[in-house]
């Protein structure tokens, strides 16, 4: 299988994940333009105030796919991820929050909520 197919596969069981537990999905795939120094976040969802940017990861394990999103990436994230509010100023007053959902297969994945932090 392509390695885009298996991306957008493990996205696809990321917004099972989130919508099965209580939140609404806002957006898939947002990018913020290129030149930015921001990067695309997979998956962007909301429960109550909680604002949450989830970046997926397919890997052949868990822990390859944790070790994969590297503090650069998260650092455009988390450009993305100011981009994002400040064109959708609705959501300004709810709680922000980083999660990683990294997938191995259909059946073995994981949630960690609050998976970094960036301090600016």
């Amino acid at each position: 299988m392509k390695h885009n197919n298996t991306g957008k596969i493990a996205e696809t069981i990321a917004v099972w994940y989130f919508i099965l537990h209580g939140f609404a999905v806002v957006k898939r795939n947002f990018i913020t333009g290129r030149g930015t120094g921001a990067g695309e976040i997979d998956l962007i969802v909301t429960k109550k105030n909680l604002l949450v940017f989830v970046e997926v990861k397919k890997r052949k394990n868990i822990e390859d796919a944790a070790y994969s999103i590297k503090e650069s990436q998260q650092k455009r994230i988390w450009k993305a991820a100011e981009n994002f509010i400040k064109n959708n100023p609705k959501y300004n007053e709810q709680n922000i929050r980083f999660d990683a959902f990294l997938v191995k297969s259909i059946f073995s994945f994981k949630h960690f909520p609050d998976a970094w932090r960036v301090w600016e």
